[in-house]
């Protein structure tokens, strides 16, 4: 199936969720992410704000404050995306897209990369293939990093597909979690970039 046309479907999908459904399914995807040992290990974590009806992060962002981690929040700049500390969610405002994100005036602070990355997204694979909005920005950032963090790809399950449209410089994700299961993918660049990526 065309991106585009499955990006239509998921969201489609998604939206048809009610509200009930869509915090069950958080609720449950954001306990198993919390029991994996890489969440549990990671000391700088990246999250998303949810937007129509992605799997919610708040219970992960609580967690993983109580455990003394650094958590991090992107922010749309210009092109890019840019990451900041946030220790209280009070301090994320509405951007460019009407998501929620670090104060505008956090663009000049001093950025750090996380060490595990809460990856959103339309649709996954199995091999940990992503297909987002199609702005880019996920894929901007990663492509500049020299390491990457661990990518956890975290969506409701009819959101996992057998195979999505990919390309050979696509990054893929190194584990995805939905409310029911939990795929670890076998991939060669967890931290360092392998050639097909570059």
């Amino acid at each position: 199936m065309p991106k585009r046309s499955l990006r239509s479907s998921m969201l489609a999908r998604r939206s048809g969720l009610s509200c009930e459904q869509w915090r069950a399914a958080s609720q449950r995807a954001q306990e198993r992410l919390l029991g994996l040992e890489l969440f549990q290990q990671a000391r700088r974590v990246a999250l998303y704000a949810s937007l129509q009806n992605e799997i919610d992060t708040a219970l992960l962002f609580a967690a993983a404050r109580e455990a003394g981690k650094q958590v991090l929040y992107p922010q749309v700049c210009g092109e890019l995306l840019v990451f900041h500390e946030v220790t209280a969610l009070e301090q994320l405002n509405r951007g460019r897209f009407g998501i929620l994100e670090p104060c505008p005036g956090g663009a000049g602070q001093e950025q750090t990369v996380p060490d595990l990355m809460v990856v959103p997204g339309v649709a996954f694979d199995l091999r940990g293939h992503r297909v987002g909005f199609g702005k880019g920005y996920y894929d901007r950032y990663l492509a500049g990093l020299r390491q990457l963090p661990l990518l956890v790809g975290l969506c409701h399950d009819f959101q996992l597909c057998d195979r999505v449209p990919a390309e050979g410089h696509d990054i893929r994700m190194h584990c995805l979690v939905t409310e029911s299961r939990t795929v670890q993918v076998a991939v060669t660049d967890r931290f360092t970039r392998s050639d097909d990526h570059i």
